[in-house]
């Protein structure tokens, strides 16, 4: 655990006990505050207690008492509307920050010689397996390495800063928005495409929420695929740019050939990291390797034995001539794409909770599908959208793994099954993971055999 030094003795409220909540108010106490904890589940409030943590209705407490709101990611800041809490802080001149800034405030704390450097990534895809690529190449390469934040392990119940050599950390729009003095040594914005936009009030909003990253960051590295990204890249001074489409970009990567200080690197024997998506996580991997003392040959071994990414283009198991493979965080059609490009031919299963736009973007991808299986709640609008490319309405996971799987061993040649929905997982499961494990259960019952990431 990370201690949070600068409030000790004093009050802090703690809206939102979830993962990032209940570690911060650990953080908070082992700094010395006096963590106030609030939460509108019961159950949350109830681990709080058996904790030993004080637990006090938010809402009827005096808010000139405290030094800080510490906000959930998952309470509004500012659209829809602010959570209430904000409404409350506002009020009395409370300052209100997240987890992240607190981390932020206990790595400035440290003399800069002993400090751990910060590698920070984020963006709308691609920002988990950019995070664990850059875990895996420093590890590989010797590094103590700790990887968390918005993947895995809150940032806070990392290990502490006398036990790492770099804190690799996976950071959202909402995390961001909390943040004011967050310094990474490193910055990455992967890409941008719509995505939260009820929460940041728009694109721009979202935006700019993402771009807070290289506020006070030492090496920014922007990723120029989009045109929200050559923006931001335009606006942050001494900035690296990356581009895997061809547009002008200090690290680029043209027919998988990563070209970035002078090397050039054969991506194609990277087994784990197909596609042109993936060309660019390596590319951010490999920059950020170097710029935290990674010799080359060490960064390029890391990316070659990289094992890949549960639910994110992740092969789990074949069955025949039939791969199977699982990109279950694939939430939005932007993510699906870049799934959907990596194969010639796929058998697609897709649908869930639909974002807006649906899957309207990946028309011009409809011909590599042989055919489409359907679940979830936007089956019908998807299947109407698809039109005249082969589809059926299969409606549950099992129904579509074992309609896609037939479908496939019928055409007696090697073809994939690719579970990538283009949409939310929460109309029939928990979160993306369960979804994915779902498929995996589903592919094994078949008795297909099971494979190793990637």
């Amino acid at each position: 655990m990370i201690a949070v030094p600068g409030f000790e003795g004093r009050r802090v409220a703690v809206f939102g006990l979830g993962r990032s909540g209940i570690t911060a108010a650990r953080a908070l106490h082992a700094g010395g505050a006096i963590p106030i904890l609030w939460d509108d589940s019961v159950s949350g409030r109830m681990q709080a207690e058996a904790e030993g943590f004080a637990v006090e209705d938010l809402g009827r407490a005096d808010w000139s008492q405290f030094a800080a709101l510490v906000l959930s990611p998952g309470a509004p800041l500012t659209h829809p509307k602010p959570h209430w809490t904000v409404d409350r802080a506002r009020a009395a001149s409370v300052e209100i920050i997240g987890d992240i800034e607190l981390f932020a405030r206990a790595m400035a704390r440290m003399p800069a010689t002993v400090r751990p450097k910060v590698i920070a990534i984020t963006g709308t895809n691609g920002k988990s397996t950019t995070t664990a690529l850059i875990g895996w190449v420093l590890k590989q390469a010797g590094l103590k390495v700790a990887v968390g934040g918005n993947i895995g392990i809150g940032v806070l119940a990392l290990p502490a800063p006398a036990e790492v050599g770099v804190y690799v950390i996976e950071v959202s729009s909402y995390q961001l928005d909390l943040t004011t003095g967050f310094a990474p040594d490193v910055a990455i914005l992967t890409n941008i495409s719509p995505d939260h936009l009820d929460r940041h009030g728009g694109m721009e909003g979202y935006v700019a929420a993402k771009a807070r990253i290289f506020t006070h960051a030492g090496l920014s590295l922007v990723g120029v695929d989009d045109d929200w990204g050559k923006r931001i890249a335009a606006t942050v001074v001494g900035s690296r740019t990356v581009s895997t489409n061809g547009t002008p970009a200090d690290i680029s990567v043209p027919d998988r050939r990563l070209r970035a200080d002078g090397e050039t690197i054969d991506l194609s024997l990277a087994r784990s990291l197909p596609g042109r998506h993936n060309a660019q996580n390596a590319a951010f991997a490999y920059a950020a390797a170097r710029a935290v003392g990674v010799p080359h040959d060490a960064a390029v071994e890391g990316l070659m034995t990289f094992p890949g990414l549960a639910h994110r283009m992740e092969h789990v198991a074949t069955l025949g001539r039939v791969r199977f493979i699982n990109d279950s965080k694939a939430t939005n059609a932007d993510a699906a794409r870049q799934a959907l490009s990596s194969y010639e031919r796929s058998f697609w299963i897709v649908g869930g909770r639909a974002k807006a736009g649906g899957i309207d973007e990946l028309e011009d991808l409809f011909p590599r599908v042989v055919e489409a299986f359907l679940i979830g709640e936007s089956a019908g609008p998807f299947a109407a959208r698809l039109g005249d490319t082969p589809h059926r309405i299969s409606g549950d996971m099992a129904s579509a793994v074992q309609a896609a799987a037939e479908a496939a061993a019928a055409t007696g040649r090697e073809a994939v099954v690719l579970l990538s929905p283009a949409a939310a997982s929460f109309d029939q499961y928990p979160d993306f993971e369960a979804r994915g494990e779902a498929f995996r259960a589903a592919v094994l019952n078949l008795g297909a055999t099971p494979s190793g990431h990637g």
